[in-house]
């Protein structure tokens, strides 16, 4: 039996809740409907790639608990295994479309249009796309995403960069968190309970998500995990293709 007072507030072992409840199960589903990609990820592959993005930071990067994370990245499953990754290793993550409590508001937090210089971080994830925003961010080790189908690597990488997904598959499957959790852990996990108290996600429930309508992850990522759902999570939702996705997906609470 999971004792919910140890998971509550320390987001590695919620998701670790999650994939014990069944590591088979899809718990994570994403559409992308400009590209026509869908990518189905169990508990376990998800946690795999998790623990592989943990012990980049930690084994490549260097890292250790409390040090800074910054992250541009829209909604997306990479996107998930860089936070989730980034929180395991206990790390404090800004941007992302992050709400961010109990960290002290900064010049990283700021839009990327804000005339005040960035804080630095001691590690990047920028969208390939986002590149020229990333140029901001003082960081210690730089790492560019593609956000392809299939997980496909960079065309180019570019300069002072390294590609993301061909970097973290060399890395372990495994990882053990620190017990104490991260710095942001108490805080998002209670903010993820009130989101999804409500949005009226439930244990068990099969959610779909418009990243557009929900792009913090707060909700769309942390919500799920914390009530014990999962979730169909669609960017560039084609609204002319939903009411077949809903049956397709089994989905029993729509956020579209």
């Amino acid at each position: 039996m999971t004792d919910k007072t140890t998971t509550a507030d320390n987001i590695a072992r919620v998701l670790a809740a999650a994939v014990a409840a069944d590591p088979t199960r899809p718990l994570l589903t994403w559409y992308d409907d400009a590209t026509g990609d869908r990518t189905e990820l169990s508990g376990a592959t998800l946690a795999n790639w998790v623990a592989k993005t943990a012990n980049l930071l930690v084994d490549s990067a260097g890292l250790a608990p409390g040090d800074r994370a910054g992250v541009l990245l829209p909604p997306h499953w990479q996107t998930a295994s860089v936070l989730l990754g980034c929180w395991s290793a206990g790390l404090a993550v800004h941007g992302a479309g992050l709400a961010v409590p109990a960290v002290a508001t900064t010049p990283a937090d700021a839009p990327a249009h804000s005339p005040e210089p960035p804080r630095p971080v001691d590690v990047l994830f920028v969208a390939a796309d986002r590149i020229d925003t990333a140029a901001a961010w003082p960081a210690g080790d730089r790492y560019a995403l593609a956000l392809a189908p299939m997980a496909a690597p960079l065309r180019t990488v570019p300069p002072g960069f390294a590609d993301y997904v061909v970097e973290v598959r060399g890395h372990g499957d495994h990882f053990s968190p620190q017990p104490g959790g991260g710095p942001q852990d108490a805080g998002l996990t209670g903010l993820a309970a009130g989101s999804a108290a409500a949005l009226g996600i439930t244990a068990g429930a099969r959610v779909l998500i418009d990243a557009s309508t929900h792009p913090d992850p707060v909700d769309w990522l942390l919500a799920p995990l914390v009530a014990g759902a999962s979730v169909v999570l669609c960017g560039h939702l084609d609204r002319a293709r939903l009411a077949d996705r809903l049956a397709s997906e089994r989905v029993t609470l729509d956020l579209s």
